[in-house]
């Protein structure tokens, strides 16, 4: 069975910053479009940023700027490296992966079309 990773979450202070790993387990996911996704209590999950295969990138307009997804094929790891976190991005952090493809990349910011999920990593900011 696939079976994505993570690894990385903590508590930091705001304004600090933390680097979120993803290693699928498995299977290579070097054509896969990769995803982070979050989840605050209470709250819905949100798209945080995706990267496909090529290196293009995606991020919500909330993380723009602060956080920065990459990947190293060689590795079969994803990473989400977090810069001035906020206490608003405390949430249970999910790395995702994408078989399909598709020509217009809004479809990889909806957690309904990833098929791998992994367990989630917790990060909690502190004011």
């Amino acid at each position: 069975q696939v079976q994505l990773v993570e690894s990385g979450g903590g508590l930091v202070q705001a304004g600090g910053s933390l680097r979120l790993s993803c290693a699928p387990a498995g299977r290579t996911f070097s054509r896969y479009t990769m995803g982070w996704f979050r989840q605050a209590p209470g709250k819905e999950r949100e798209f945080v940023a995706t990267i496909n295969w090529s290196g293009s990138t995606d991020y919500a307009d909330s993380v723009k700027g602060r956080f920065t997804i990459s990947r190293d094929n060689a590795k079969n790891t994803v990473y989400l490296q977090m810069n001035s976190l906020k206490p608003e991005d405390t949430a249970l952090y999910y790395c995702a992966g994408a078989a399909a493809h598709y020509s217009d990349r809004y479809y990889y910011t909806l957690a309904s079309r990833y098929e791998y999920w992994g367990q989630g990593t917790q990060v909690t900011v502190s004011s």
